[in-house]
């Protein structure tokens, strides 16, 4: 029991996953149940239409959907939203 105590306490901090969502994409993820536009998401958060497609290219792949629908679904399960 010791040993195990002491190998908990000498592991390194765990790093976050690379399946987590950054800041923006949460913040893109956000807007996604309001039924905004990609032009209307961009505005909102003052970045371009094109950034705003990458992180939501980046949410998608992160919870492994494929639609808007599918992603709002699944952040809701996982307390995303």
């Amino acid at each position: 029991m010791t040993r195990l105590l002491v190998a908990e306490q000498d592991a390194p901090a765990p790093r976050p996953s690379a399946w987590a969502l950054t800041e923006r994409e949460l913040q893109v993820l956000a807007c996604l149940p309001s039924h905004m536009t990609v032009e209307e998401i961009g505005g909102a958060l003052f970045v371009s239409v094109n950034t705003v497609k990458t992180h939501l290219r980046a949410v998608y792949r992160k919870l492994d959907v494929s639609t808007r629908r599918d992603a709002v679904h699944v952040a809701v399960q996982r307390g995303l939203l």
